[in-house]
């Protein structure tokens, strides 16, 4: 079991999701917390604030990347074998809808071979309180062998 795995179950997805915003402060701007997380699967609620909408009364754009950056970031972390790292090394995006409410993002990787090493292109969607799709991204995270 993964290190942020065992962590988020002893203390918490409330408290873990603190720590993951004191660890990458950006996080803390979307003021996410995790909702669910399991090998191949992560979800967090982001509260729709003021603070993260553009002109039109919508959440912004980096915000929602940011949204899927954490949960995208966080379930390739507890689904990679022992001996590996990651990190993201592209994002594609589609704005569906307007994002007016709060919101939740989903990362589920169930169907991505984590055995080995290399490109892996992890789905993230962001669903308002309708259950509409408003976002989606498709993120690559190069996948390495600790020792190379």
């Amino acid at each position: 079991m993964s290190q942020s795995l065992q962590v988020f179950q002893a203390v918490g997805a409330e408290q873990f999701s603190k720590m993951v915003c004191e660890m990458a402060p950006y996080f803390s701007t979307i003021e996410p917390k995790l909702l669910s997380l399991r090998p191949g699967r992560a979800e967090a609620h982001i509260p729709f604030r003021k603070e993260i909408t553009n002109h039109l009364g919508c959440v912004h754009a980096i915000a929602l990347c940011n949204a899927a950056e954490l949960v995208g970031g966080i379930m390739t972390d507890v689904s990679l074998p022992e001996g590996t790292r990651w990190i993201p090394s592209g994002m594609t995006v589609a704005y569906q809808a307007k994002a007016k409410t709060d919101l939740t993002a989903v990362s589920d990787g169930s169907a991505i071979d984590w055995a080995a090493p290399g490109d892996k292109v992890v789905p993230v969607e962001i669903f308002d309180t309708a259950g509409k799709t408003v976002f989606t991204a498709q993120i690559t995270m190069n996948v390495k062998l600790l020792d190379s």
